[in-house]
């Protein structure tokens, strides 16, 4: 192994002058040696570095009073007022620390609160029980597929002040609400009511019995406000079209078909008077315009409009059969329509049915109705159902053909004609 060399003399004397030579060397002033150019230059730099963490410190503090004050971070639903317990700069404390950096997170993740989970507006029932914590309920709200993060809805729930405005009740949502919409709809539970859906066609009388079959509304009540000679006497509102209908008219016709949904109880006036209003909201001022440059009362094109609902099965076939019993009506001929036929027969006993069908030939004449517009020339006197919409389009904008003959085909659909030859070939092809 190596041993280290000794140290020589030479070596040793030059290290004691070295260290002697530190011991005796002159020492600048203390003050000197403070303002030195190297402790000066590393001074300015620790006071520029404290001067811009405390420039930021002032902004940020200031951003947060800003908001604090503007009372939101996060949007708020429209007419939502932010927590009360919110605090003011004044006084700050741990809470409203603790509420500003909730914000700040909040501010953050706006996108995600703003965004729906899906785009399909299809509702779904959701039902919260009383005293269910929101905490819970964001659980199953993202368990449903309405929200996307159940920690981060809570949050901005508490934040709103929403959660203590929870009702217990029934809700409809949708995943194509996004978080902000779905917390106000639970601040607003939905009473309890009754959903009423009247199909195209029907007559009066079959609405009545599907009121009495629902359990809905009392079907007889309903039929007699109908009938009644008087609808603003008798409290269904005062529409503009119900000054035109002829005197001794029924609202038969009128009963617009929709979904309608009442509050519990509900009274057949109720139901009633949605079906008008809801009538005159559909049938729009350019419709009434646009019937009365063709000729037509609106009474009259309600009155063709249910025999073409009747008819048809398809829709786009309505504006060519409206425009076959349009023609028909011009030259004078018979409608020969069996739809006014089986309303003028009335309800069948034996089958159970307000349509009889299958109706022979001979059975028209044995109906002496001014219903039967085989025997009777003209409109009947009145609707004999209640068209839909598309149907009442169909009449006040006819399609422009010739024809003045249809027969159904089997399928749902009709073959038309303009002479009696070519009607008859039809008949003999599709009803041999």
């Amino acid at each position: 192994m190596r041993k280290d060399r000794p140290i020589d003399r030479r070596t040793r004397r030059l290290r004691d002058e070295e260290k002697r030579w530190r011991r005796e060397r002159p020492r600048s002033p203390l003050w000197r040696r403070i303002f030195s150019a190297g402790n000066i230059l590393r001074f300015v730099i620790t006071l520029a570095v404290l001067g811009a963490v405390g420039l930021l410190a002032v902004v940020g503090l200031d951003h947060l009073r800003g908001q604090l004050e503007a009372g939101r971070v996060v949007t708020l639903p429209e007419g939502q007022a932010p927590s009360a317990g919110l605090p003011a700069w004044e006084g700050f404390s741990l809470e409203s620390l603790e509420n500003t950096l909730l914000g700040m997170y909040l501010r953050l993740n706006q996108q995600r609160i703003e965004t729906p989970v899906g785009i399909h507006a299809q509702p779904v029932p959701f039902f919260v029980e009383p005293g269910e914590t929101a905490a819970t309920i964001a659980e199953r709200l993202q368990e449903l597929g309405l929200i996307s993060d159940a920690q981060l809805f809570r949050l901005y729930m508490r934040y709103t002040g929403v959660d203590a405005h929870l009702e217990a009740g029934q809700f409809e949502l949708s995943p194509a609400m996004n978080m902000i919409e779905i917390a106000e709809r639970l601040q607003r539970a939905r009473a309890d009511e009754i959903v009423v859906t009247i199909p195209e066609g029907l007559r009066a009388e079959e609405v009545a019995e599907l009121l009495t079959a629902q359990g809905a509304l009392d079907g007889e009540r309903f039929l007699e406000l109908v009938r009644a000679a008087n609808p603003a006497a008798a409290g269904l509102g005062s529409a503009d079209f119900l000054d035109d209908l002829p005197a001794g008219a029924t609202l038969e016709g009128f009963l617009f078909p929709d979904t309608y949904r009442l509050p519990v109880p509900a009274e057949p006036e109720d139901l009633l008077r949605r079906m008008l209003a809801n009538f005159d909201r559909q049938v729009t001022p350019e419709l009434r315009q646009a019937a009365r440059a063709a000729g037509r009362s609106l009474y009259e094109v309600v009155t063709l409009a249910s025999i073409v609902e009747r008819e048809a099965l398809l829709a786009e076939e309505m504006p060519v059969i409206a425009d076959v019993y349009l023609n028909r009506l011009e030259q004078g001929m018979f409608l020969r329509a069996d739809p006014t036929v089986q309303y003028a027969m009335g309800y069948q006993p034996a089958s159970g049915q307000w349509w009889k069908t299958p109706v022979q030939l001979e059975e028209y004449e044995a109906v002496d109705s001014p219903y039967n517009t085989y025997l009777y020339p003209g409109l009947p006197p009145g609707p004999i159902c209640s068209p839909g919409l598309k149907a009442i389009e169909a009449v006040v904008y006819p399609a422009d053909t010739n024809f003045l003959y249809f027969v159904a085909t089997g399928d749902g659909s009709h073959a038309f004609a303009e002479t009696f030859e070519e009607h008859e070939a039809n008949v003999a092809r599709y009803q041999r």
